[in-house]
Formats: C-alpha cells, structure tokens, sequence
C-alpha cells in the first residue's frame, strides 16, 4: 500500500468533498480516503499495482477541481501556485469589471433607463453583450467544470443551477442580469472562500508559533594531534539548525523570550512558560527540572535546557493542527442534515422551474415572461447559502475550541455536548488534583506540629510510598529541618520504624496503633473522623506513647465545586462522580464539590455499567477521565472527555474531546459553545429556508425579479457567514484554574 496526499484546488465545502467521493470511490485499488478542508488536503491510501498518483489525479478533474501533489515545505495554510490561491479573486473581479464595462457601452448606446430595464428599441448593443457574455465566462470560470460534471452524473447542484439561470437569461436578452449572476455567485463562493480560509489561518497562526530553527549544544569531544601535546577537549558549543533535523534525545537551549522549537523535558534551568497556545491558560507556568515544555510555547525570564522528546512533525502542537484538519471527515449531524436535504431539494426545484417554464405558457401566458420566473425561481432556490453556512460553522467553532486548549476530534463532537444530560466525572486527577497532600496536623503528648514534623519527614525520607512523599513535601515546604534516622525498617502492611536520636520511633496506619493497644477512645473518635473525611491518616508515636497524627487526602481542585455548579447552568441535568476509592472517600468529596450522586469502589468494569445504567435512566452520557485509565468508560460514554492531555498521545487518541490543561473550567464553557454553535447553525438554517419560501411566494405571484433573488440569495450568504464567523472569537469568560473563578455566558445566535 502506498500513502499519498494532494493539495486539492477547490476544495471549500462539504459538496466538494461530497462529489470527490463520488469520483474516487470507483476507483480500483482505493484503501482509503482522508478529508482535510481546513488545508484543502486529500490523503489516499492506495494499491499502487492497481492504480497510480496519475490515475488519482485525472479522477479528481472529473469533478471540476484540480489535484496537485501535497508539498511538506510549503505553507500547510495555502499550499500551491500564485494562481489556486488568488485565481477565484481575480476572477470574481474580472467578472464585476466586465459588468460595469457592459453597462457602460450599453447605457451609452440606449440611455441609462433602459440600461436598467434590459430594454432599448434597438436592443442590446453587440459590444455590450460581448461584454456580459465574458462577465458570464469569467464569473463562471471555476463553476461550470463542477457543473458540467454534475450534469454527467445526473446530479443538480447549486453549481448547474446557476449555470443554467446564467445561460437562461441570456437566451432571453436579459444579458446584465444574466452577467450579474455569474457575478454575484462567484463573489458568494469567493465569501466561502475566505471564510474557511480565515479559520485555516487561525489554526496555521498556531503552526506560525513553532520556530523554524532551534539552538542546539553540541557536547565537547576530544581529537588527538601529532604532536606531543596532551589531548584537550574541545569545548561544548551551540548551533542553529532546522528543527525537522533534530532527532530525539537532542539537547536545545532556549533563551528568555524565545519560543520553545519541540518538545521535551527540561535539564537545566527554573523559568516560567507562557502554554497558552496549547492549553489555553492565561498564566505562565512554572518549570524546572523534569518539567516538560511543548513547542510554540514561550519562555520566560529563565534560560533553560531540554532534551528533546519527539520529532518535529510529532509535537503536541503538530497533532492539534494535524487533528483540527481530520477533524472536517467527522461530519456534524447538522451536516449530514443538510447535505441529505441539498441532495433532493435541489433536482426537486429544477423539476418545479421547468414545470413554471412550461406549463403557464401552454396555457396561454407568455413564454419570455415565465421562462424569467422560472430563471428567478433557479436563483432564489440556490442552496448556496444553506450549504455554506453549517460547515462554516462548525470550522470557526472547532478552530475557536483549539485555540483555548480545548481539541474537539471532529465536527460530530461539536454538537454532542448541547445533547448531554448527565456528565459523570472520575474522582482522581479531574476532580481532584492527584498529588496527596498533607491537610491536617493532630500533635499529642506535648508535642508542636514542628516537632511531629520532624519525626515524620525524618523516617518517611526513607520511603517512596505516595503518603510519605507528601509528608516529606510538606515539611521541606514549612521549612522543617530533616533529621537522620537510622535502623529504619519497613513494617509490611503496616508502616515503619527508625531511631531517631537514640530512641525508637514508629509511623503506620490506625490499624497499626489498635495493634500496638496505645490507642484511647478519644484517639479513635479523632481517627474516624478524619477517615471519614475522606483523609488517609499517619499515625506517629514511640515505645512510651502517641506523639500525634497526620491526615494526607488528594485535594480537591480549587474550582471543582464552582465548576459543577457552572456545569449546570450549562444545561447539564446531572452530574456523577465515578471513583475507585472507598465509599467514605467518595461521599466526602461528593459533599465538598455538589456533585449529585458519588459511587465508590469502582473498577474499570464497573465504570462502564454504571455509564450504561445513567445512559438508560437519564439519556446521553458525558465521560470525563484521564484518557488511559479510564478509557473502557471513555468509550462507551456518548461523549468520552480527557482531562490535562496535553503531551499526552494516548489521551489524545483515546478521547472525543481532549481539554489540554487541567483546568476544570473548561468543561462548562465546552458545554455552552456547543449550544451557542448549535443555535447560531439553526438560526442560519432557518433564515435561507425561512427566505427562499418568501420569494417562491413572490415569484409564483409573478412579483419578483432576477436582481431581487440575486440580491436576498447573496445577503443571506453575507449574513449566514458573518453568523458562523462570530464563533472565532468565542471567549473563555472564566480566569485560571488556580483562582478558581468561572463565569459562563450565554450568548444568543
């Protein structure tokens, strides 16, 4: 099998994509074929003893567009020559010049009313019609092929339609308004043009964000000489090279305001990152050694060092843009609605304008005027605006979502949230932040919290249990001197033990107390308390009595209570927590962050019955995990969501959507833009369809014209476009994860 991609000249919509599967399918030896509209992209994995690149090529001139083979060098925004990038500008303006230049010859001839009306005594000038004839040719330049194909297979689309009003008007003599709809439709496909062009330019900004080179440190070596001197080494020194040269495991230096070329974890150095552009977090963040740093990413005041983990082509960023392009082969529901729609609406009004071309004129009427209406009705039937409008739409709200660090996989998954009734959400890592920490100190027997501290950091420094680095953590944090114990021993099950300055002493479990019968009743009262709170509990002692506890939970995130909170203003009816943990652990957190229902002791087996047991008795389902080991939930989930995924792949590949920070805030403000995406796509449905129907009234009246169907089916497009477009600029109204703070819009389409 042989995997090639080509640049597609006139790939803009979902119809082109459409009527390339209609050409390719048929082709022998076809594995597959991959869709990227946001780079105009076509990928085919293909039997290269059946069929060739030359073979492709030709298939895909059969339906009006051009295929050139795909060049990694380029520009992945606007791949190709001069002509494929700006050829439909320059077109659509030859087309309005020809028109201005026609009416110019055409009122000088017969007077400037009559220019208007169509109409003179002598009829059009000759030079006046040349003149709209090539504003006709022009305007249909990149048109009637995708026409003409359309014809062969039997299969009207707006492109035939509008051929056929162009050349109807012209066999009638009404030559300018022939001429200004070649026009008018190629300014509306010039509009579509540019408007899946802006949101290309959007996601290609990110890609702008990586460097093309990177500063790496050549280690020192030694060469031996012919002389009698010793061998001296040659000192490291650094190097600028091309970033797709760098292989991984190569050492980079980045400077303070530099932009980090790869990604990779840091060696050498503290700074602060600016990850915005791949998490979408408005504040810098701090890193250190064994951090990881993603390309695009800029550095702060620090210079710093990092080992290099993947190849340029593979970065975080890379797959983002590579995935927001797939991502257009995931056809929306609204999508397919309207491509399934277009497919019988359009044949279905070509059959009712020759019904009006014909009909009324058997029966007396007069075959220039009906024949004109008819014309009127093939313009203001144009599904152009309907067809536009969707995919639009679900290209800004996908490029919207990456942009603040939020990788929707397609535009199925853009809607999917607005129909979500219950989002259930795993315990550790996503409402919780993952690291234990120390969040009660209980001293006893006339000991300071400094002093249990000490005990504690001083045997747990010997220990790589997750709670004794939290207690080791804490006490670095409060400043707290380590002691050196000695004779430590591990207590299996248990704890530990150690001298400490000549005297025994022990940390364990409260188990381990109730053994050891050092425990008074009120010490189990205070024990079972905190174990209710959801804590696990370190107890210290040593031969002669209890020197006092220590509690270590997994906080909860600063914002998960406001979070849930916001989740349901959202529109979301119910959240569920999904844990692993004990039940005591489980209520404990569902009481501190609202969640509505809290189950406990669930292994990855049970996560999938309970999303099976909500989705039966609630509706459709949103999963919310870390993406690996959560992913058997994640995918039976309608909507599998993956929390910090960022430098994550198998969380990125796991998942439906993929939030690439932790910040939990994200989850409601996705919930609202896919409503707002959903409304804005209804609204402009609504608006072509609500249109159309006003001037099939109008015309079956005998009261429209061809300049009025020109002029509604070309606002509407305007107005449908700018519509859609609004969702580029859709704000995170919410401030980072560590404040805290969420406040959700709700803006109307």
């Amino acid at each position: 099998m042989k995997t090639t991609s080509f640049h597609i000249v006139g790939m803009d919509c979902a119809e082109e994509i459409a009527a390339l599967k209609s050409v390719l399918d048929p082709v022998k030896g076809i594995e597959s074929l991959q869709f990227d509209l946001l780079h105009s992209k076509l990928t085919v994995v293909f039997d290269d003893t059946q069929t060739s690149e030359e073979a492709l090529i030709t298939a895909v001139s059969r339906a009006g567009m051009k295929a050139k083979k795909w060049r990694e060098a380029a520009n992945p925004a606007l791949p190709g020559s001069w002509w494929d990038g700006n050829g439909r500008m320059a077109m659509t303006v030859a087309s309005g010049s020809l028109i201005a230049l026609g009416f110019g010859l055409h009122a000088s001839a017969s007077g400037l009313g009559t220019a208007f009306s169509g109409e003179s005594e002598s009829g059009v000038p000759l030079a006046a019609k040349a003149a709209y004839l090539a504003a006709m040719i022009t305007g249909a330049w990149f048109v009637a092929p995708k026409a003409l194909y359309a014809l062969r297979r039997l299969r009207p689309d707006m492109n035939l339609l509008m051929v056929i009003a162009m050349a109807g008007a012209a066999l009638i003599g009404e030559w300018m308004e022939g001429a200004t709809v070649a026009f008018v439709f190629a300014l509306s496909l010039l509009l579509e043009s540019w408007s899946v062009g802006r949101a290309r330019r959007a996601v290609s900004a990110l890609l702008n964000l990586s460097p093309p080179k990177a500063r790496i440190i050549h280690a020192g070596s030694h060469e031996g000489t012919t002389s009698s001197r010793a061998e001296t080494p040659e000192a490291a020194h650094e190097e600028m090279v091309e970033v797709a040269t760098v292989v991984v495991g190569t050492t980079v230096i980045v400077k303070p305001g530099e932009r980090f070329p790869l990604d990779g974890r840091i060696t050498k150095g503290e700074t602060e990152v600016n990850q915005a552009p791949i998490t979408g977090e408005s504040v810098p963040v701090a890193k250190t050694s064994g951090s990881d740093v993603f390309a695009g990413t800029i550095n702060g005041d620090g210079a710093v060092e990092f080992v290099t983990t993947k190849p340029a082509a593979d970065t975080t960023l890379a797959r983002i843009i590579r995935m927001v392009g797939e991502a257009q082969a995931r056809r929306a529901p609204s999508e397919q609605w309207v491509e399934t729609f277009a497919k019988y609406y359009t044949p279905a009004v070509m059959v009712l304008a020759l019904l009006v071309a014909i009909i009324p004129p058997m029966m007396g009427g007069a075959w220039d005027k009906w024949i004109y209406e008819a014309l009127t009705l093939l313009v203001i039937a144009c599904p152009c605006a309907l067809v536009i409008s969707t995919p639009v739409s679900i290209v800004a709200a996908l490029t919207a979502a990456a942009r603040h660090g939020v990788l929707i996989k397609g535009g199925l998954f853009v809607e999917t949230p607005s129909r979500i009734r219950v989002v259930a959400m795993d315990k550790t890592g996503t409402l919780t932040e993952g690291r234990p920490a120390v969040t009660e100190i209980v001293p006893l027997s006339g000991h300071t919290t400094e002093e249990l501290l000490e005990i504690a950091a001083a045997i747990e420094s010997r220990s790589e249990h997750p709670l004794a680095r939290a207690i080791v953590k804490f006490a670095e944090a409060k400043g707290i001197k380590k002691q050196a114990a000695e004779s430590f021993q591990v207590i299996k099950g248990k704890g530990a033990s150690a001298i400490l300055e000549g005297k025994p002493v022990w940390i364990g479990s409260h188990r381990y107390l109730e053994e050891r019968g050092q425990e008074t009743p009120e010490m189990h009262a205070k024990l079972e308390a905190l174990s209710t709170a959801g804590a696990s509990i370190v107890v210290i002692g040593n031969d002669e009595h209890v020197c006092g506890f220590i509690a270590v939970a997994d906080k909860v995130r600063d914002n998960a209570a406001k979070t849930v909170k916001a989740l349901k203003a959202a529109g979301v009816g119910r959240v569920v927590m999904l844990t692993g943990d004990n039940w005591g652990t489980a209520d404990a957190i569902a009481r501190e962050t609202g969640v509505d229902e809290a189950l406990g002791e669930l292994l990855p087996e049970d996560k999938v019955a309970a999303i099976e047991r909500l989705a039966k008795k609630y509706g459709p389902v949103a999963m919310i995990g870390d993406g690996v080991n959560d992913a058997p939930a994640l995918a039976r989930a309608d909507l599998g969501i993956a929390m910090g995924a960022a430098g994550t792949d198998a969380a990125i590949e796991t998942a439906d959507v993929a939030l690439m920070n932790d910040d939990l805030s994200r989850l409601p403000w996705l919930f609202t833009h896919s409503r707002r995406t959903l409304g804005i796509i209804r609204f402009n449905i609504y608006l072509s369809l609500a249109v159309k129907a006003v001037f099939f009234i109008l015309t079956f009246a005998g009261a429209a014209s061809l300049w009025g169907a020109i002029a509604a089916d070309t606002g509407v497009s305007l107005l449908v476009v700018a519509n859609a477009l609004r969702l580029l600029a859709a704000p995170i109204r919410t401030s980072t994860a560590g404040r805290g703070q969420i406040r959700i819009g709700s803006d109307a389409p």
